[in-house]
């Protein structure tokens, strides 16, 4: 673990004010630990107390992430940085720290800090502590967040819960302190720890598949990076029927996934359950069953894992439906940001684009290495100019921008899989197809459960031209989220139409339904002109141009942006005129010519 700021000394005084003595910072120390604004969650409370006297006892250089492991947390001498208990931690004490001293903490005498970058503490009189907060907000943006989600569509249905959030993502700017406007960013999000699955069955089988299904679990649920796991050392050190409140109590995690396997004879049966440990709810649950006759026992094992790493934690699963129908008091961050992109991704409008764009911005001008951000920050640079979309004029262009932010995201992180999409992405619109595609399957072999990324990159095969691979991409999108934004119906519709599939393609345009995204009603109208469908083709297509009036007049280099194959580009061209726009077909458009100035000899 690194430990870049050896800090754990007493600040210097500003002016001739002695420093806090070692007996002054330990009885504030016990003022914190003791004080119902320092909730006792997880270890923070041990964690802050040995910090701060291996610091007071001059040994700040020993506090690193190893010897907090195992002191505090009493991992064995095997610890190794593949489990971020220690670093998430370090987090939640941060933001109980911050919560503190704008709330119980604004006039005690001394403030005590754990500076990013490090663990060693600092210590400094509260008075001379720069831009020190004035006004508790935590609070009462938790309480704003949860009234607002009131009259969300009930709990289970990710599109909707997910639109909700957005309205929540939207406004959170305004509710910061004036002067301190990333004062409560954190990177945040959800924690899960995976209890090791509980031998049910009869022999060493049974043991063996148990022990196997959890290290698979290990492997496939941090792929998804919104979600923060608990290593291998942390679930080996539980039993199967761990107390949700007891890896609350140690761990602080939000979340905690359990199950079990029956083997008998050739029949296989996993359960597994998602709780929630703040209340001992049981969030989810589900069974499968499979046999051995028909398939082995490791394909049977790694098929269950991808299927309850998806569920739970895919970014319109049950934890982002969790978080989103009752965040976290002190999570209003990083990770509202997250969640306000989904939102935006699942309803794409413009307003909902300016506030996610403007939450990103700030998030990634704080932590500058989170490569996510990064990642969703190139999306939204992208629908400047594909959606037009809240556009900024001047270079760079909407494309090198969301290039550039997702070369960065890639270099923060190459194994994660919301930059290599957004590279994917960029790159596609760049006209860089072929090395698009080559990063889209390096995305896909990364983390092949991630609807967001299967949603994209099928949109993008098929625009190619390759439309029965992508709809085949967008079917397991929407098998896998089956509540899924209507991006992901209204791109499988138009796969369908593509492929003279006219009701299937009908069914799936009304799902989506997106009736605030212009595109949708230049699709709908094309769909219902094969469908013979003609007042509904004309009204469709009258909305979109009311909507984009910019498009039709451009529409062969709309098109070509979108690499659509010269015969879809006709097809497509030549059904919106069916619907009643002026759309010139490629032929038409290349006669008109530029009016050149008339030279004199």
């Amino acid at each position: 673990m690194r430990n870049e700021l050896q800090q754990g000394h007493i600040v210097a005084p500003l002016q001739s004010r002695p420093a806090p003595t070692p007996d002054d910072i330990r009885a504030q120390l016990n003022v914190i630990i003791s004080s119902p604004e320092f909730p006792n969650v997880g270890r923070s409370g041990a964690f802050l107390r040995y910090v701060t006297e291996e610091a007071l006892a001059g040994r700040a250089e020993r506090i690193k992430g190893y010897t907090i492991a195992v002191e505090v947390f009493k991992r064995s001498e095997g610890f190794t940085q593949d489990d971020p208990v220690v670093r998430i931690e370090a987090g939640r004490l941060r933001r109980l720290l911050e919560r503190y001293y704008l709330v119980a903490g604004q006039h005690d005498p001394i403030r005590i800090d754990i500076p990013k970058g490090g663990y060693a503490p600092s210590f400094a009189w509260n008075d001379e502590v720069e831009d020190a907060p004035a006004q508790d907000v935590t609070t009462a943006v938790a309480q704003g967040w949860r009234s607002r989600l009131q009259n969300l569509t009930p709990f289970g249905v990710g599109a909707g819960v997910m639109l909700g959030v957005g309205v929540v993502a939207l406004g959170l700017s305004t509710h910061l302190l004036p002067g301190r406007s990333n004062t409560l960013l954190s990177h945040g999000g959800p924690t899960l720890v995976v209890a090791p699955f509980a031998d049910l069955g009869d022999g060493s089988q049974a043991e063996l598949y148990a022990a196997g299904l959890t290290e698979d679990l290990l492997t496939v649920l941090p792929r998804f990076k919104e979600v923060q796991v608990f290593g291998r050392e942390t679930s080996k050190s539980l039993s199967p029927d761990v107390a949700a409140a007891q890896v609350r109590g140690e761990f602080g995690a939000r979340f905690l996934l359990a199950g079990g396997v029956r083997v008998s004879g050739k029949r296989v049966r996993v359960t597994a359950r998602l709780v929630d440990t703040k209340t001992d709810k049981i969030l989810w649950s589900d069974t499968y069953d499979d046999d051995t006759h028909t398939r082995d026992l490791f394909s049977i094992q790694s098929d269950v894992a991808n299927k309850v790493a998806t569920t739970v934690a895919q970014p319109y699963g049950i934890i982002a439906q969790a978080d989103a129908v009752n965040p976290p008091p002190d999570d209003i961050g990083v990770y509202t940001c997250t969640l306000g992109f989904y939102a935006y991704r699942s309803e794409l409008t413009v307003n909902q684009h300016a506030n996610v764009r403007n939450c990103l911005e700030k998030a990634v001008a704080r932590y500058p290495t989170l490569a996510t951000g990064w990642a969703m920050l190139s999306i939204l640079y992208l629908d400047e100019e594909r959606f037009r979309f809240n556009a900024r004029p001047g270079m760079p262009t909407p494309v090198e921008r969301s290039l550039s932010a997702a070369r960065r995201a890639v270099q923060l992180d190459a194994g994660n899989t919301r930059a290599l999409q957004a590279l994917m992405t960029a790159l596609f619109f760049n006209q860089q197809v072929a090395e698009a595609f080559k990063v889209g399957e390096q995305a896909l072999e990364t983390n092949p459960n991630d609807t967001e990324l299967l949603g994209e990159f099928g949109t993008r095969v098929a625009q190619s031209g390759q439309w029965e691979r992508g709809a085949a991409l967008l079917d397991r999108a929407l098998e896998l989220n089956p509540g899924g934004g209507g991006f992901y119906h209204g791109t499988r519709a138009l796969a369908a139409y593509m492929l003279h599939d006219n009701e299937t393609a009908v069914i799936e345009i009304r799902q989506a339904d997106m009736q605030k995204f212009p595109l949708y009603h230049a699709v709908a109208a094309v769909i219902y002109v094969n469908a013979d469908m003609m007042d509904e083709a004309r009204r469709e297509a009258a909305r979109f141009n009311e909507m984009r009036p910019d498009f039709i007049p451009n529409i062969v280099a709309e098109l070509k942006s979108r690499n659509f194959q010269p015969a879809d580009r006709a097809r497509l061209i030549a059904d919106i005129r069916k619907a009643g726009l002026p759309a010139v077909d490629e032929v038409e458009a290349s006669m008109v010519l530029p009016t050149l100035p008339v030279s004199v000899p």
